[in-house]
């Protein structure tokens, strides 16, 4: 299997499994893609740009179930009107995760009840927008002593880094392949 390790993650085992959704949702206008505004006042990664996931529980048959399950929990997405369409590489994070992102097709009107613990807003952006080259920024941070690199995709007063900034990247470098 193919994974991207976050600069500076462990690569030592075990990782905890983890699974996102990267929800494309047709919209008239034109793709998008469904992100959340983490709340400020969680433990993990708070106020953060993410996709609707989380950890893989003991009941999940594998991380597409994990995957749906969380954006139902955090995002209230009903499971059908997703359509999968496949998987990007393992990302492995600094914080001990091993994330299977799973992409899919998300058909309006989408009827949102957000977990106001977890999730402070959603928005979207145009997938045109995520998947250009030229809105892919690498910035570079100092933490913990070390100087870590990460990707970045500022949009309309959003700050998209990180894993989920780098899971996009993974996409359009899996698009650009298939050009």
């Amino acid at each position: 299997m193919r994974h991207i390790v976050e600069p500076g993650a462990p690569l030592v085992q075990p990782l905890t499994p983890a699974a996102v959704l990267v929800p494309i949702v047709k919209r008239a206008s034109g793709l998008t893609v469904l992100l959340t505004q983490r709340t400020a006042h969680l433990r993990d990664h708070a106020g953060q740009v993410s996709f609707p996931g989380g950890r893989c529980e003991p009941g999940d048959d594998g991380p597409v179930a994990t995957a749906l399950r969380e954006a139902e929990e955090e995002v209230g997405l009903a499971a059908a009107q997703v359509e999968v369409i496949g998987r990007l590489p393992e990302y492995r994070t600094s914080t001990g995760f091993a994330v299977t992102p799973v992409v899919a097709l998300v058909t309006p009107p989408l009827n949102l009840k957000l977990d106001d613990f977890e999730v402070a807003e959603v928005f979207e952006p145009p997938l045109s927008f995520l998947m250009d080259p030229a809105n892919h920024q690498r910035s570079r941070i100092e933490w913990q002593g070390a100087l870590r690199e990460f990707w970045a995709m500022p949009w309309q007063g959003y700050y998209i880094w990180g894993a989920t900034a780098a899971m996009l990247v993974s996409l359009h470098a899996l698009l650009a392949e298939g050009d």
